[in-house]
């Protein structure tokens, strides 16, 4: 059975485990942003960890289309607080960054895992990771966040983002990070159209590269109220759906805002086709 190694965490992956966001910036997209209230940020993460959360995911720096990159002492200092309580539950927490030194600061802090949007892009976060146990989330992203909507285009949008990241596996061998530390992710909504999102989603089952596991992150994304016509805060049966059908075609992190409406769709379906209760 394949397993991540995540720190002093070993996640095995005999089902699919579940993501949650604990979003910390003022201009989510989806309307979750805790910017500013320590305490109540630590409730909801809190409130994913009890739900079955099997993973918490910290984001101190929006990603949305359109966004403005946030300082560096401006991410630390929303970020840190937080990730110290949570550190603590005994849950591994993964943080959303792309920044070196937001990573070292964010690993010293008690993250065992870096969920990065660039695919490791930058040697000095290369340095920083390869020096410590976490696990690493590859993702792929066309351009950056501020302009990565304007125009996406692609030849074949499969095989160029599954070269992008083989390339980012690549580079992550060569400084020395075992493949049981890695994960794939190919970026739904990142520098994509909506007919690439779909293309991609339908191509999952066949992995991205080798059997690494492929992390999913759609929830309450655009390309599903393109598709309902629901605004975002209307996106929870789309979510939940998007998830499933992600299970079902391998993927083995799901990355969401509703843990509990996810997890109970999850049990669902394992116990129909696969005959396991929980």
């Amino acid at each position: 059975m394949k397993k991540i190694r995540c720190g002093h965490f070993l996640l095995t992956l005999d089902r699919p485990l579940l993501m949650g966001i604990v979003n910390l910036t003022p201009d989510s997209f989806s309307g979750d942003g805790l910017v500013g209230d320590v305490d109540r940020a630590i409730r909801h993460a809190h409130h994913q960890f009890e739900a079955g959360a099997d993973i918490l995911d910290i984001g101190a720096e929006s990603s949305r289309p359109g966004a403005i990159p946030t300082p560096e002492n401006e991410e630390l200092r929303r970020l840190i607080p937080v990730l110290r309580e949570i550190s603590a539950w005994g849950v591994p927490v993964s943080v959303d960054t792309y920044k070196p030194a937001v990573m070292h600061a964010a690993l010293e802090a008690g993250a065992t895992m870096i969920n990065d949007i660039t695919g490791m892009a930058h040697p000095e976060a290369l340095a920083v990771v390869a020096a410590s146990d976490c696990a690493v989330c590859l993702m792929h992203m066309q351009g950056e966040p501020g302009t990565m909507q304007q125009a996406p285009a692609y030849e074949d949008v499969v095989s160029e983002v599954k070269s992008f990241l083989r390339a980012a596996v690549q580079r992550c061998r060569y400084f020395g990070i075992a493949e049981d530390r890695l994960i794939v992710d190919p970026g739904f909504g990142f520098g994509k159209t909506q007919d690439h999102n779909l293309t991609l989603f339908r191509g999952l089952d066949e992995g991205l590269v080798g059997d690494l596991p492929i992390l999913v992150g759609v929830s309450r994304k655009s390309m599903l109220g393109a598709i309902t016509g629901r605004p975002v805060g209307e996106r929870l049966s789309a979510s939940v759906a998007a998830a499933l059908i992600a299970a079902q075609k391998n993927a083995k992190i799901l990355r969401v805002h509703d843990v509990a409406a996810t997890k109970d769709a999850l049990a669902v379906w394992s116990a129909i086709e696969k005959g396991i209760s929980q």
